[in-house]
């Protein structure tokens, strides 16, 4: 690794750390409901939003109402998305004039933005009109991070409450992790992006023109429009000329900065925040990645402020940063040694063995090889699944790191939401399985572990390797998953898999290799992640629900503490067991032989 990459690490982890404390205080007491200024200043607004909506805020609710309350409303938002794809020729707010989208592709994209994986198997700048990006994308971005986070805020109150019948409100709770948490912070760094140059208008796409020339080939078509072929049949080429260029224009900032804070990840351009209109400068992308984990991390700060011991939820931070930095190294060593076919002239062969430059191939040069990789292992990690490059040109074993992060459970700081009780689920599991060893019933913070919880955590748990290895074995089965993949055996069986992981885990990023806009993939995947999402919340909320209901156990000199070393060893190596159990085989099909390939020869 190169001192750069080194520093870079450095300061995104002391970036995010100085976070953690004031922005987990500030969440916590939201979702408390404090009479915190921002909740004072907005009360009269959303008690306006209760009454329309015909909500008593004061009314509590079990778990199954608030798990079907959630699902209700999230199945409404993704109905939303659906028709304003379908209808958006018609609709205003379209100064491109972009067609209806296809029935299949509007129910994928309808059900990845309501589930917050924001899979995209079009063109943002081609498809969607400048509506459906801002009533209907931007929208879901919102809901769908607020939704994670308060599934992780309803795990919490179950360690708080005694006793109790109740977990919350879900309309009280998202309307507050709407308004006084995402919002905010999506304005701010808003206009942050925009001041660096990042685009924000509703005009049209612009025509100007270019400084120099520009030489290109297009099919030639005859008067009506058909690509006209020669006698072998192949496409009749002719040799073109402009200096006019399009430049597309739409409001990229303010989707831009929900879509990192809110670890969803669709961008407005179909390069995605490889696009300098989306992310212009060194200080854009590194603001890109920090946001990314800011609220994840900050969830961990809450987390233990909420249950009265704050040593709970730094341990949990402990164990994502060591899994986080150790992976981070990995992938960018692997990048930067590059591949070792590609051997330089005039040396010995010991030195031939290293790429120059490292593997810059499907990255911007803008940041280069260790903003990338950072920025790959960062966005895999929070199920944010934005990208600054190209993952699928990635070296066999950094491709290896982008998938077993997601397989991990994406707890590695993890999505808005979803790392933390996705991180508690393991800490459950951990605990119980230590419990079992020195013989005596298990306990997390005051709340005996028993066989409900360890079934619903089972569940939780095992639903995404489930519905992967299961959409992938059919995927590769049937001529419609293999006709869309462009590179042959390992590599392409990669692509497959890494397009049903990202879909299940709601990562949203691609092996780009794989043309997914196909009636099968856009269906699957669609049900994959529709799965994905809200199997394990359900889990979750039932868990919530039973401890909540439990009375506490006092602490006792058996208890096993939670807030050391060894309970964050415990916790890493739980996640590992899981994530390497389940998925060594399918991973050897893929990056792995691959990865032997290149370096066997």
């Amino acid at each position: 690794m190169t001192p750069a990459s080194v520093a870079l690490i450095a300061a995104l982890l002391a970036a995010a750390l100085a976070s953690v404390k004031p922005l987990g205080l500030y969440i916590a007491h939201v979702m408390e409901g404090r009479p915190i200024w921002p909740v004072r200043v907005g009360a009269p607004l959303e008690g306006r939003l209760y009454r329309l909506c015909g909500i008593d805020p004061g009314t509590p609710m079990g778990w199954k109402a608030y798990a079907t309350a959630l699902i209700v409303f999230n199945a409404l938002g993704a109905l939303a998305v659906y028709a304003l794809q379908r209808l958006q020729l018609w609709l205003p707010l379209n100064p491109q004039h972009f067609a209806n989208v296809s029935a299949d592709s509007s129910f994928n994209t309808a059900v990845s933005f309501a589930t917050n994986t924001n899979w995209q198997g079009y063109s943002g700048e081609s498809a969607m009109s400048d509506l459906t990006q801002m009533a209907g994308l931007a929208v879901q971005n919102f809901l769908s991070a607020a939704t994670g986070i308060v599934v992780a805020i309803a795990l919490v109150r179950g360690f708080v409450l005694r006793e109790a019948k109740a977990i919350g409100n879900f309309w009280v709770d998202v309307t507050r992790a709407t308004l006084y948490i995402l919002l905010p912070l999506a304005f701010v760094l808003a206009l942050i992006f925009v001041s660096q140059g990042v685009v924000q208008s509703l005009s049209a796409d612009k025509d100007v023109t270019t400084l120099e020339l520009l030489h290109y080939t297009q099919p030639k078509v005859d008067a009506a429009g058909n690509p006209i072929s020669d006698k072998a049949g192949n496409p009749v080429m002719q040799s073109m000329a402009t200096h006019t260029q399009t430049l597309p224009m739409g409001p990229v900032a303010s989707q831009e900065a929900i879509k990192q804070l809110g670890t969803n990840g669709g961008g407005f351009f179909n390069a995605n925040s490889a696009h300098p209109f989306e992310n212009p400068t060194p200080l854009t992308d590194f603001l890109q990645i920090l946001a990314e984990i800011l609220i994840p991390a900050a969830l961990t700060y809450s987390f233990g402020h909420m249950v009265g011991d704050t040593r709970q939820g730094w341990a949990l931070l402990a164990a994502m940063i060591v899994l986080f930095v150790s992976l981070a190294c990995i992938i960018v060593h692997s990048e930067q040694l590059g591949n070792p076919r590609i051997a330089r002239l005039g040396v010995d062969q010991a030195a031939s063995a290293l790429q120059p430059g490292g593997n810059m191939e499907g990255k911007e040069a803008r940041f280069g090889i260790g903003a990338s990789a950072l920025f790959a292992t960062t966005t895999t990690s929070t199920s944010c699944g934005a990208v600054n490059a190209m993952h699928d040109s990635f070296t066999p074993l950094g491709g290896f790191v982008t998938l077993f992060n997601m397989m991990l459970g994406e707890v590695v700081f993890g999505g808005v939401g979803t790392g933390l009780y996705s991180m508690l689920i393991f800490a459950v599991i951990g605990v119980f399985i230590a419990g079992l060893m020195i013989g005596r019933t298990p306990e997390y913070l005051g709340k005996k572990i028993e066989a409900f919880e360890m079934k619903m955590s089972s569940i939780a748990i095992l639903v995404m390797p489930f519905i992967v290895l299961l959409g992938t074995a059919v995927a590769v089965s049937i001529a419609p998953g293999k006709a869309g993949v462009a590179n042959p055996e390992a590599h392409g069986f990669s692509e497959i898999l890494y397009a049903f992981t990202s879909a299940s885990n709601n990562n949203g990023s691609a092996f780009a290799g794989i043309s997914a806009d196909t009636p099968f993939y856009n269906t699957a995947l669609g049900l994959v992640m529709w799965l994905g999402r809200y199997w394990p919340i359900v889990a979750v909320l039932a868990i919530a629900g039973s401890f909540a209901a439990k009375k506490r156990v006092p602490v006792t000199a058996g208890t096993m503490p939670t807030h050391g070393p060894t309970f964050v060893v415990l916790l890493i190596g739980t996640v590992l067991l899981v994530g390497a159990l389940t998925f060594v085989p399918a991973l050897a099909l893929g990056p792995v032989i691959e990865h032997l390939m290149l370096w066997g020869a």
